[in-house]
């Protein structure tokens, strides 16, 4: 996984977060699956696999930063 996030680059992730992880833009599709979630509403399968497509690009830029700060 070390390997994975080095190679990954700073510009690739950012673009995926910008465009898959907020499309559509009007509410940004993460903000409506993660309100949802927290109102106990999540319950179709449609429902489940949008809301993680548009989180792995937001986990994929925490990862790289939390493993490009650390020591």
């Amino acid at each position: 996984m070390d390997t994975f996030l080095t190679t990954l680059p700073w510009s690739l992730v950012i673009l995926a977060c910008l465009t898959v992880g907020l499309a559509p833009y009007r509410p940004p599709h993460i903000w409506e699956k993660l309100q949802m979630l927290l109102a106990g509403r999540l319950v179709r399968p449609l429902d489940w696999f949008d809301l993680i497509l548009h989180s792995i690009p937001w986990a994929l830029l925490v990862m790289k930063g939390v493993h490009a700060i650390r020591p």
